[in-house]
């Protein structure tokens, strides 16, 4: 009963998945381009702030969430290392996909934490706020391996990300507990509001629906590190902690998430592999519409009996 329900609470979201399928020739390539650039520079960037910043944030809360996200991620990039002998034979290849490990879809992540009865858009930000900056580390310094980007532009590339800037202002906003005035903020939501709709549009048009019949060793071990093992390391230590049910729950959920469409463009400006990329993409987002609400509902059932 509980998985049916986290799925039916996932479906609307998944229905836009499929109409952005529907609509893909509808627009041309340059128009979702400019949607995801619109996303990815405003939009998304206004949600995290508007989630992080709109309730009070116990620095506990942090203190706690920060090293164990940092450890998930960590987790799938070491996983992810051992899938090297059956990857691409060209090292930038493997390192487009490889960061398919680690990196997360945030505007799914903000969906589902609506579904738990325990934590949810404020745990999610400041996962995210502490995850974009080690995902953006990890993937840009192995995609630039070789000399393509110098220490300093690797740590320009990830300091100056919309997402990292709009999450740890946001925190801070909500530890401080300062508030902006209402003519300022109310703009600022209202381009929230839209950030998830337009992404979940976006991801249905750009991917690949096929993918699933194009599973093979590499991308069926990059799958199943992204959407099984680094889930099942959260909840364990989850239980190992004995962490608050709000932040254990909203971490089950961020490792348990497919991973970001930003993984194409980042390959892409490297140089790697896309069609690759593109397809584990598509492959870990039509695979967690199955294991994703499995996971929400472990987190209920082994969270909210604490």
């Amino acid at each position: 009963m509980v998985f049916f329900a986290v799925f039916t609470g996932l479906m609307p979201s998944f229905l836009l998945v499929g109409l952005g399928g529907l609509l893909r020739k509808r627009l041309s390539e340059n128009a979702w381009q400019g949607l995801d650039r619109l996303n990815f520079e405003i939009l998304f960037p206004a949600l995290l702030f508007v989630a992080a910043a709109s309730r009070p944030i116990d620095p506990e809360k942090l203190f706690v969430m920060a090293p164990i996200v940092w450890a998930i991620l960590s987790v799938g990039l070491v996983l992810g290392w051992l899938a090297r002998r059956v990857g691409p034979d060209r090292f930038l290849d493997f390192a487009g996909a490889w960061q398919v490990c680690w990196r997360f879809n945030t505007a799914l992540g903000l969906v589902a934490v609506e579904l738990l009865t325990h934590g949810g858009a404020g745990e999610m930000a400041v996962a995210v706020g502490m995850g974009v900056p080690v995902a953006n580390l990890f993937a840009v310094s192995a995609l630039s391996r070789g000399g393509a980007l110098g220490v300093g532009a690797t740590v320009a590339r990830v300091a100056l990300n919309p997402f990292l800037l709009a999450s740890l202002g946001g925190v801070v906003f909500g530890l401080m507990g300062w508030r902006l005035p209402a003519p300022i903020m109310a703009p600022i939501e209202m381009l929230a509001r839209a950030a998830i709709p337009i992404a979940l549009l976006s991801i249905g048009a750009t991917m690949n629906w096929g993918a699933l019949a194009r599973l093979d060793r590499f991308s069926g071990a990059i799958c199943t590190i992204k959407l099984v093992a680094l889930p099942l390391f959260a909840l364990t230590i989850g239980l190992l902690l004995g962490l608050d049910p709000a932040i254990a729950s909203v971490l089950v959920v961020f490792a348990a998430l497919p991973t970001a469409s930003a993984a194409h463009v980042l390959a892409s400006g490297f140089g790697a592999d896309r069609n690759l990329v593109a397809t584990l993409i598509a492959q870990t987002t039509l695979l967690a519409a199955l294991t994703l609400p499995i996971w929400i509902s472990v987190a209920e059932l082994v969270f909210s009996t604490r």
